[in-house]
This record gives structure tokens, C-alpha cells and sequence, in this order.
């Protein structure tokens, strides 16, 4: 039975058997015994986006992967960088070192902050994030086109990814068929990833995608 570690672009968790291309965490979450979730769906801040094979190492999911056998951080997992962002993640330091550190450039410039450091990123980026409690910026269907790729939009209770001008259909397994962005029309549409964000994809950050995005 699948285990209650897979997210989705609304930051909420979900016991499905596909993984994706990303692991992250929120902290510890979980009771290793069970191997179920904590009412708790976060202990820290930083919310991280890592590679799934780091070094070598080995973990057991949702187990004792702590020092001296404790529960150790609890994995998640992302069908790519575009939902790991929209959930309210960002790259982690230690395995991607060099994508932490063009985020955190993106979000210097794009803030104005040259003198802004993780922390502070990560507090913003926790008082925007929606499985956290913020709450979504409504759009008109024609500020779609202003955002950049790698946003993700909600519509009709579902997630779509904006990218070449056009809105993927998001799903567990991958996205389905890209309509025109004038298809999202019709009902309320809002902003899942968090603006800041936004802010870095705008500034030049490039995610990586699922390959059922296309190339």
C-alpha cells in the first residue's frame, strides 16, 4: 500500500504510488513505527526540493534514518521542480547546491534584497505558501500570459503548468495534453506557486520538468 509521502502543486500530501523526479522535506513529520504522517504537516520553515539519489545513500522511508536512530527528516516526493515549487518548496543546499544558489540569486534580484540570505526566503516563502495558510492570488484568465514558465495556476479545483504559452494539465503520473491558455476561462483562477517564487522563474530561474511536459 502506498505510503503518504506524495505531494501535489496544492502543497497537500497524498498516498499514491508514483514518486516523480524529486524527493524534499518539511522536517519530521511522521511516526516511524506506523509509517504514517503526524497530524503536523510541518516542524520547519525550510521546505526543500532534493535529488532522489545523492552520494550513494540509502533510507528507508518514513523510518529510523535519524542519528541514533530517530525518525530523521520525512520524504516527500514531487512529480517535478515546477510542482515541488507551486507546493512551496525550494532547492536544497546540500544535494543542489548550485540551483540553491541561482534561486537565492533570483530572489535577491527579484526582491531587491542583495543582502537576503535563506532564512529570509524562507520565511517569505512560508507566509505565501497555501498548505501553510496563505492564501491564493486570484487572476484574470489574461494575467496567465504575463507569468512565467514554471507557474502553476489552479482552475476549476484542478492545477495546470504554464509553460511555451500554454497550460499543462498536472497529474500524479505527468501532464496530460497542453490546451491554449484561453481555455482557462469560465471559472475563478488562481495562483498556486508562491509569488516570490514566481519572482525567481521571472528572473531567469529554469526548473526541471517532467518528460511528460515535452522538451
Amino acid at each position: 500500500m502506498p505510503l503518504q509521502n506524495r505531494v501535489d502543486p496544492f502543497g497537500d500530501i497524498h498516498a499514491r504510488p508514483e514518486r516523480g523526479l524529486f524527493t524534499g522535506n518539511r522536517g519530521i513529520i511522521h511516526d516511524p513505527e506506523k509509517k504514517q504522517l503526524l497530524r503536523r504537516r510541518w516542524t520547519t520553515k525550510a521546505w526543500l526540493i532534493c535529488v532522489c539519489d545523492f552520494g550513494g545513500r540509502r533510507r528507508e522511508v518514513m523510518g529510523r534514518n535519524g542519528p541514533g536512530g530517530g525518525p530523521g527528516w520525512t520524504e516527500l516526493f514531487f512529480l517535478d521542480e515546477p510542482t515541488a515549487l507551486a507546493a512551496g518548496h525550494r532547492p536544497c543546499f546540500f544535494c543542489r547546491r548550485r540551483e540553491a544558489a541561482a534561486f537565492l540569486a533570483g530572489y535577491r534580484s527579484a526582491s531587491r534584497r542583495r543582502g537576503a540570505r535563506t532564512p529570509d526566503l524562507d520565511s517569505e516563502l512560508h507566509r505565501q505558501r497555501l498548505a501553510a495558510g496563505g492564501r491564493p492570488q486570484m487572476l484574470a484568465a489574461g494575467d496567465c500570459a504575463e507569468l512565467p514558465d514554471g507557474a502553476m495556476v489552479a482552475h476549476g479545483g484542478k492545477a495546470f503548468a504554464l509553460r511555451a504559452g500554454r497550460a499543462l494539465p498536472w497529474g500524479f503520473g505527468g501532464y496530460r495534453e497542453a490546451v491554449p491558455i484561453e481555455a482557462l476561462s469560465g471559472a475563478p483562477l488562481a495562483l498556486l506557486t508562491p509569488r516570490s517564487s514566481v519572482s525567481v522563474l521571472a528572473a531567469g530561474y529554469r526548473p526541471q520538468w517532467h518528460a511528460s511536459a515535452g522538451p
